[in-house]
C-alpha cells in the first residue's frame, strides 16, 4: 500500500518546536522508567566502559602533575674527593651559578656533610672516635623548567670537568621513569578508549533496537501519515542520549569513589617527599567532559541502530 502524505511539512513557531521536544523528552522518561532493570543494566555496562578510560586518563593527568612538582627539583650533584681544596668546590658553584638554566646552587662542606650525617645516621657517637673526616664536598645544583633532561646531563658533563670531581649524579633517572610510566598509560587510555567506547555505542544500539521493535507499530503508523525520518528517529536519539548520560553518571560515581579510596594513601606517598598531594579528577570540567562523552556515544548507538531498522522500512 502506498503511503499517504498527509503529514504538516509547513513550518511552525519555536514554541510549539520546544513543546514538541519536551513531549518526546517525558515519553523517553517515562519509558526508561517503566523498564528501569534494563535501563539499570545499560547503565551499568556503559558506566563500566567509560569509567576505565576514564581511570586511566586521570591517572596520567596525575602522572604529569607530580612531574611538573618534582621537576622543580631536577639537576645534579658534584662530589669531590676526599682532602680537596674547599676553593676548588667554590669556584664550581660561582661557575654554575652563572650558566643558563642553573636555578640554584647549594655548596655543602665537609664539616657540614659530616654534622648532617651525624644527625641523621643516629651513630654520631662512633663518628666522635674518626681521626678525620671521610666525608668530601659536594656542590648541588638544580634547573629551571626551560632545561631538558639532556640539557642537565650536558651540565653535569661540563661539572664533571672540574679540578678535584670524584662523582657527578644526575637526578633524573626516577623522571625518565615517570615518563615511561605516562606514556605506557596515555597509549592504554586511547587504546581502551577507542575499545570500550565502541562496545558502548554497540550497547545503546542494541537496547535501542529492541525499544524500536517494542514501538514497531507506532513507528509504522507514523511512516503511514506522512513523518518524517527525523521526527520518527527523534524518540530512540533521546533515548540513546539517555542511556549514554546515565552511564556517565555511573562512571563519574565509580571513578570519584575510587579517587576517594586512594586519597589517603596518595597524601602520605607524596608527604614521604615533602610534596603535597592535589588530586586531579574532582574537576567540573572533567564531570561535564564525561557526561558529553556518554551523550554522544549513546546517540551515535541509537543514530545507527535507528538508521538501519528505518532503512529496511524503506523510510525516505
Amino acid at each position: 500500500m502506498a503511503r499517504v502524505r498527509i503529514w504538516q511539512a509547513e513550518s511552525r513557531p519555536w514554541s510549539a518546536y520546544w513543546r514538541d521536544h519536551g513531549r518526546v523528552v517525558g515519553d523517553t522518561l517515562s519509558y526508561v522508567t517503566g523498564r528501569f532493570a534494563t535501563t539499570l543494566w545499560v547503565w551499568l555496562t556503559i558506566g563500566v566502559a567509560l569509567a576505565v578510560p576514564a581511570a586511566l586518563y586521570l591517572l596520567e593527568a596525575n602522572l604529569g602533575q607530580a612531574a611538573g612538582q618534582w621537576r622543580e627539583n631536577l639537576g645534579f650533584s658534584v662530589y669531590y674527593k676526599p682532602g680537596v681544596p674547599l676553593n676548588e668546590p667554590q669556584t664550581l658553584a660561582k661557575r654554575l651559578q652563572a650558566m643558563d638554566g642553573v636555578e640554584r646552587v647549594w655548596l655543602m662542606t665537609p664539616d657540614e656533610a659530616l654534622a648532617e650525617f651525624r644527625e641523621l645516621s643516629g651513630i654520631g657517637d662512633a663518628l666522635g672516635l674518626l681521626e678525620d673526616n671521610p666525608l668530601p664536598a659536594s656542590v648541588r645544583a638544580t634547573v629551571n623548567a626551560t632545561v631538558s633532561t639532556d640539557g642537565v646531563a650536558r651540565l653535569a658533563e661540563e661539572a664533571a670537568g672540574a679540578n678535584g670531581v670524584a662523582d657527578v649524579v644526575v637526578e633524573r633517572s626516577w623522571l625518565e621513569r615517570l615518563g615511561a610510566v605516562r606514556e605506557i598509560v596515555i597509549r592504554l587510555y586511547w587504546s581502551l578508549a577507542a575499545i570500550l567506547g565502541l562496545g558502548a555505542v554497540l550497547t545503546s544500539g542494541a537496547t535501542v533496537r529492541l525499544a524500536i521493535e517494542s514501538r514497531l507499530e507506532e513507528v509504522k503508523v507514523l511512516t503511514l501519515v506522512g513523518a518524517g525520518r527525523a521526527y520518527v528517529r527523534r524518540p530512540f536519539l533521546y533515548l540513546g542520549a539517555v542511556y549514554g548520560l546515565g552511564g556517565a553518571v555511573i562512571a563519574a560515581m565509580a571513578v570519584s569513589g575510587l579517587l576517594l579510596l586512594l586519597e589517603g594513601p596518595l597524601v602520605r606517598l607524596f608527604a614521604s617527599y615533602g610534596r603535597d598531594l592535589e588530586l586531579a579528577g574532582f574537576d567540573p570540567i572533567f564531570h561535564v567532559m564525561l557526561l558529553a562523552a556518554g551523550a554522544v556515544l549513546g546517540v551515535l548507538g541509537a543514530a545507527a541502530a535507528s538508521r538501519q531498522r528505518l532503512d529496511r522500512m524503506g523510510l525516505a
